[in-house]
């Protein structure tokens, strides 16, 4: 059975990934990516622009296919190697989040936006289906 998954990021950091082809949660944590196999789809939503901003950004950021292979360590800076996974993201665009509120699973239960704190969640595949026709409608 696939699964799907929610990531929540920045969208800067999204953006960075998308453009190199790669996908990190959790601050590069290792665990949440094992969970992971390839085919699997992932979603990135992003609260804000900037990481630790409150600028009501709210929006999916990136869809995508996670690729075969393992995951590895990157290389941000010298004193941070985090653990990524490679991506084949679709094209498309970044969309609100509020017009698909009263459409997702996800977003059934008035306090939706908790679990979102840990940074990666499962997602339906009816929510990935939906989120995916809003970000890659021309």
């Amino acid at each position: 059975m696939t699964r799907f998954w929610l990531g929540v990021a920045s969208a800067g950091h999204v953006r960075l990934g998308r453009a190199g082809g790669f996908m990190q949660v959790n601050h590069g944590k290792l665990g949440p990516l094992k969970r992971m196999t390839p085919g699997e789809g992932i979603v990135y939503y992003s609260p804000s622009l900037e990481m630790g901003k409150r600028d009501g950004f709210q929006s999916f950021t990136a869809i995508g296919r996670i690729r075969d292979g393992e995951p590895y360590r990157g290389v941000m800076s010298a004193g941070f190697q985090p653990f990524r996974r490679d991506v084949d993201w679709l094209d498309g665009r970044e969309q609100s989040i509020k017009p698909l509120l009263d459409r997702l699973d996800l977003t059934r239960d008035k306090n939706w936006g908790y679990g979102l704190r840990f940074g990666l969640l499962e997602l339906s595949a009816a929510d990935f289906a939906t989120i995916g026709e809003a970000i890659t409608a021309k």
